[in-house]
């Protein structure tokens, strides 16, 4: 804690006390605090619209906080919202609306439901209180309320399933070709390393007719393997992963050859071990990217509901005529948890393996 005030009160000059905040400070400082909010603001939102109940999120209720309108079940009426009427003596009576809104609405009394008569709609207010709407989340996931197609745990485990596998080949095979990259010499080196460079200008959606011939060729369509295996090499992690391998001094490299050790055991014993910061950040991307990829599986996947990711799942919530957004908001809340885990446990790599990148 000690350590982040001192981080958070440091000026241009020290972190003495005294000195004053200048101007490069406060730009700073606004700086960082704008970065924050354009960040987090959205899933501060987000987050708080999944506690509201589905005729708050309808109605577009811009509340911070999950107030709702009261519901009451009415013998021989049914469930309907509550209403406080407020009388020209000032009393206040909880009612129900008996017909379409006007200028003179037909309410009638809760504890009188026959009782009905035309009041002003002005002096009509929504008794309203604070409710978090587990259901939001419950419903999904217990199958509760008719919501038996989402099949929560089954989607889990296929976004888990690609995310884990598709992460660990990518580690594994963009560490081989960035350690061949800046460790050996070999004619066309710097031609190959610009290749896979240029490659990070191609649209991704310009190779999906390709990517989707080489999946049906190999007979994978339709798997789990076909999502996982086309984005397996990325120029990202290449490039990435051999700028930090270049920071490695080669005399360790020949250290262990003249002690007899091959080349996989170099590899696998010394580089990979002082490339971990570079190696989390890549992992870190890599499950961003496979975690919340949706064209590719929807291509991929889409005549198998029962392979379907969580993101491909919540496209049911999103029909033609019927949007069930407190279900959307509520499963992107659960979807974030899995990534924001990844982070917190990977985030002391993160600052290292960025500072360090590029540098020789």
């Amino acid at each position: 804690m000690g350590r982040v005030t001192t981080f958070l009160t440091r000026t241009n000059g020290g972190t003495d006390s005294a000195q004053k905040i200048g101007v490069t400070d406060v730009l700073a400082y606004s700086y960082l605090l704008l970065g924050v909010l354009i960040i987090l603001v959205p899933v501060f939102w987000t987050f708080f619209s999944s506690l509201k109940p589905e005729r708050a999120i309808d109605n577009f209720d811009t509340r911070l906080l999950p107030i709702a309108q009261i519901e009451a079940d009415i013998e021989g009426v049914g469930t309907k919202t509550v209403w406080e009427y407020t009388a020209e003596d000032g009393t206040v009576t909880d009612v129900y609306k008996a017909g379409p809104t006007r200028r003179e609405t037909d309410v009638a009394p809760i504890n009188d439901p026959t009782n009905i008569e035309a009041v002003d709609r002005d002096r009509l207010a929504p008794s309203e209180e604070m409710r978090v709407a587990t259901e939001n989340y419950l419903d999904p996931i217990l199958k509760r309320n008719g919501q038996t197609n989402f099949q929560f745990g089954t989607y889990l485990f296929n976004s888990v399933f690609i995310t884990v596998a598709a992460t660990l080949i990518t580690l594994l095979i963009n560490a081989m070709a960035a350690f061949a990259l800046s460790k050996y010499r070999f004619k066309g080196r710097l031609t190959f390393t610009l290749l896979i460079v240029a490659t990070l200008l191609i649209p991704s959606s310009i190779i999906l007719v390709s990517l989707f011939f080489v999946v049906w060729t190999f007979g994978i369509f339709g798997s789990l393997w076909g999502v996982i295996i086309p984005a397996a090499a990325t120029p990202t992690g290449v490039f990435l992963l051999r700028q930090y391998m270049l920071t490695i001094p080669d005399e360790l490299l020949e250290a262990a050859r003249m002690d007899a050790a091959s080349e996989w055991r170099i590899f696998w014993r010394i580089v990979l071990p002082l490339s971990l910061p570079a190696l989390s950040v890549l992992a870190i991307l890599s499950v961003i990217w496979r975690w919340n990829d949706f064209l590719w599986p929807l291509i991929v996947l889409i005549s198998d509901p029962a392979k379907h990711t969580i993101q491909l799942g919540l496209t049911q919530y999103a029909g033609e005529f019927d949007q069930d957004f407190h279900y959307i908001l509520a499963m992107t809340v659960v979807s974030l948890i899995p990534i924001t885990l990844v982070f917190i446990w990977l985030q002391r790599f993160i600052t290292t393996g960025i500072a360090t990148t590029g540098l020789k």
